[in-house]
């Protein structure tokens, strides 16, 4: 094993950047190149076929069979332009990761030969064998029938030689099997809860999207290495390694010059993302060795998800070709900076306004704080299932710590909004207001500036903080599909919102002024909804120790956490709101708690299988080696010296041998553990079993096998270590 890591390494000795072929000509002219965007349907859709498609997109309308034949014919006609021989209907089960079942343009003409064919029935659904993906118990295995129906207001693209068409996923029985499914509901809810508030400023909005723009952390790591550590290969992390001498602790990576080869991948993988529409926009080095960023232009929220998929499926499959490997874990390295997926998340109308942007008058402003406030009013509300939507075993070791946001949610919003909210709550007053006092409130509200982007600092402590014209959702970890923070935070705020405009309209029915009802619900939001602000540390103990005195959901533990999705409250918000049905719900935290079981499982078995069959007969090897070492000084020196030199060695001896004891019986002890958890067939009850009796070994058994990676000769090592793994090029 010693001899692969250091083959691994000399193989990093020659290697070069990739030569990379990506035209000089501007992004501008081959953006979208292989996407069936509104230009591509515009040529070589019909007429009626197009205006049918973009009245779908826009109002959610059903497309006929008619047309759908139309589509597929012209959206056929451009696919196989481009040498495309399959197509695929392209969705997001739970898995995390994206699925996708390849079918080729090939069928039976009347003649019997062969021609190439694709209908509009096989653009609009298909039905793929669905028996074997997660869902948490709507269906059995074998039961294999779910289907897949297009997703219109995602457009199709080509990957390689395969037309990729963005769908749902549903069983047999309609229940969604995916995230996009729920994802397109709650954009559907907070868009009519949205544009009713939205009413009591400006009639003339008819539609409110929400938008995002993810922040997608990496690591990149040399595949020879990769191939040297089969924690990375199995588990996606390092479950041992002591850490590096220097690794983050003097920020020199942190914005730093892009290494050659790293950039040569970032330039294939970005031109290649271009190509698909997608508008990357920022590249550079994060804090961690070997840790990097990429960032869009912001988009419609469910653009954004597919976008974000594809794009961590490019960057695997560029990377291949780079001889490096993408490593999206939350926590793939002990004692660095863990990686995460800042969602940063707004609201815009079709007038072109965005809806947590200041304007530039009182009325805008008025607006602008009314939505600010019904915000931070649904995560208030609904702290512990936000909380839940971003937590798993993955992200469980990232929160919390090396500039990971706590797990406790709060909202920073800075010193100049907080006084402007704290102002409305004590100047507003229950009973009528005078017109002076509502003079003096619109004056105040006057002098927020039109530009609000430095007048906020960031807090990068906060799980969830505005930052100018948006809400930046720090605590969604890098690997996960942001369509589960999405969906809860949408659903949230719409449930809020539709809250906030019955009550304005129920006083305003009652007598009162319009904008004195907004003011006075306002005021009635800003009260209820003080605990969930926090402008401090959020890494402090006196935070932590405040929160749980404001009530806020602190307890530790993935399975406690992932109770919040059933609660009273956060049913009413899920299922409430047409989001999810109690089936689907119960279903997907099912569905959490096995992922998070099966994750710890694989950890387990892999970190067992390395410490015996490989560390421990590595430490044996080593120390016997030094046993032979004291022999000689015995036969070598007199009595006097060998006691003088033989004492160190024997010392050492005794250091391994008690980390090998150690590492061999708490390798059996996990064993027994889990074998014990495997039998307990309630899903919950295995998951807390598996992180409260399994889940300590893998910290402890770790401790030990890091001590013996700091005595035992370089030269025998078997695993490539953490100076090499983060800082080879």
């Amino acid at each position: 094993m010693a001899e692969l890591r250091f083959s691994a390494l000399k193989e990093l000795f020659n290697r070069e950047p990739v030569d990379v072929d990506v035209p000089a000509e501007p992004v501008s002219s081959y953006f979208s190149h292989n996407v069936f965007d509104k230009q591509k349907m515009e040529r070589f859709l019909s007429r009626e076929a197009y205006r049918a498609v973009m009245t779908a997109i826009d109002e959610g309308t059903p497309i006929n069979r008619q047309i759908a034949d139309q589509v597929a014919t012209g959206m056929q006609a451009w696919a196989m332009e481009h040498g495309v021989t399959h197509f695929t209907h392209w969705f997001h089960p739970l898995t995390d990761t994206t699925a996708e079942k390849h079918d080729a343009f090939v069928g039976r003409g009347e003649l019997g030969s062969i021609i190439e064919i694709f209908s509009g029935e096989v653009l609009v659904q298909q039905e793929p064998d669905a028996s074997s993906f997660p869902s948490g118990g709507i269906r059995n295995t074998f039961e294999a029938r779910g289907y897949t129906a297009w997703d219109v207001s995602s457009p199709a693209f080509i990957v390689g030689n395969t037309l990729c068409i963005p769908t749902v996923f549903v069983s047999y029985t309609g229940e969604a099997l995916d995230y996009k499914t729920p994802l397109l509901r709650s954009l559907a809810v907070l868009d009519r809860a949205a544009v009713e508030v939205c009413h009591l400023f400006d009639k003339d909005v008819k539609k409110v999207i929400a938008t995002l723009g993810w922040e997608q952390e990496y690591f990149l790591i040399d595949e020879a290495l990769y191939y040297a550590r089969p924690d990375l290969m199995l588990a996606d992390r390092t479950l041992m390694g002591h850490p590096s001498s220097k690794d983050q602790q003097l920020s020199d990576h942190y914005f730093g010059a892009i290494p050659d080869r790293v950039k040569a991948f970032m330039k294939e993988f970005e031109y290649e993302a271009y190509k698909l529409g997608i508008p990357v926009k920022t590249r550079h080095n994060e804090v961690a060795p070997n840790q990097f960023e990429c960032a869009p232009v912001f988009e419609e929220a469910n653009l954004a998800v597919d976008h974000n998929q594809l794009i961590m499926d490019v960057m695997r499959r560029v990377a291949r070709k780079h001889k490096f490997r993408v490593l999206f874990h939350e926590k793939p390295f002990a004692e660095v900076n863990g990686s995460g997926k800042h969602s940063n998340w707004s609201m815009m109308t079709d007038t072109g306004v965005n809806l947590l942007s200041p304007g530039k008058n009182p009325k805008t402003n008025m607006q602008f704080l009314t939505f600010l406030v019904n915000v931070v009013k649904a995560v208030n509300d609904n702290e512990g299932l936000i909380r839940a939507s971003v937590t798993n075993e993955n992200n469980s070791y990232r929160l919390g710590g090396h500039e990971a946001p706590p797990s406790i949610i709060s909202v920073f919003l800075g010193s100049y909004l907080s006084d402007i909210l704290d102002g409305i709550a004590t100047k507003v007053k229950d009973k009528k207001m005078t017109p002076q006092e509502k003079t003096e409130i619109k004056l105040g509200l006057g002098k927020i500036p039109g530009i609000f982007l430095d007048n906020t600092d960031r807090n990068r402590t906060s799980p969830f903080a505005f930052t100018g014209n948006r809400f930046e959702f720090r605590a969604v970890g890098s690997s996960a599909n942001c369509s589960s923070a999405m969906i809860v935070l949408n659903a949230a705020v719409a449930r809020q919102l539709k809250a906030f405009a019955d009550e304005v309209n129920s006083m305003v029915d009652r007598g009162r002024k319009r904008d004195e009802a907004i003011f006075q619900v306002l005021k009635k939001c800003i009260i209820d909804s003080r605990r969930i602000r926090f402008e401090g540390d959020g890494y402090s103990e006196e935070w932590h120790r405040e929160a749980l005195r404001r009530g806020l959901s602190a307890e530790p533990g993935v399975p406690k956490t992932l109770k919040a999705y059933v609660t009273p409250s956060s049913r009413e918000t899920l299922v409430g709101t047409g989001v999810l049905t109690d089936r689907e719900l119960e279903s997907r935290v099912e569905v959490e708690l096995e992922k998070f079981t099966k994750k710890l499982q694989i950890e387990a078995r892999v970190l067992g299988d390395l410490a015996i069959n490989h560390i421990v007969p590595t430490a044996v090897n080593y120390m016997t080696s030094l046993v032979e070492n004291v022999r000689g000084l015995r036969e070598i020196f007199d009595d006097n010296e060998y006691i003088r030199l033989a004492g160190a060695r024997k010392e050492l001896i005794i250091n391994i041998s008690d980390h090998i004891t150690m590492i061999k019986r708490m390798v059996a002890e996990m064993i027994e553990e889990r074998r014990k958890a495997n039998v307990i067939t309630d899903l919950y009850s295995r998951a807390t079993a598996y992180e409260s009796k399994v889940k300590p070994y893998l910290d402890e058994i770790r401790i030990h096998i890091d001590k013996l990676e700091l005595v035992v000769d370089n030269e025998l090592w078997p695993l490539p270590k953490y100076r090499e793994l983060l800082f080879t090029r």
